[in-house]
């Protein structure tokens, strides 16, 4: 019986999009101050992810030389 992972080929493994979200941030704040941020950010229908990232992408855009 043929192995079937031996059988695929490079070129269908799937492409990393670009952009493609694919790393990870770990940071630490007191209970109190996540609890009132995911708080907020439920009353304003939106993700505290979401939120963060906009927070970066507007930071790096302010503070990069270009």
């Amino acid at each position: 019986m043929a192995n079937s992972k031996a059988s695929a080929k490079p070129e269908q493994r799937k492409k990393r999009k670009s952009g493609k979200k694919d790393a990870q941030l770990l940071i630490r704040i007191s209970s109190a101050e996540r609890d009132e941020f995911i708080e907020l950010c439920d009353e304003l229908d939106t993700s505290a992810a979401r939120e963060i990232r906009k927070f970066i992408r507007g930071f790096i855009r302010e503070n990069s030389e270009g």
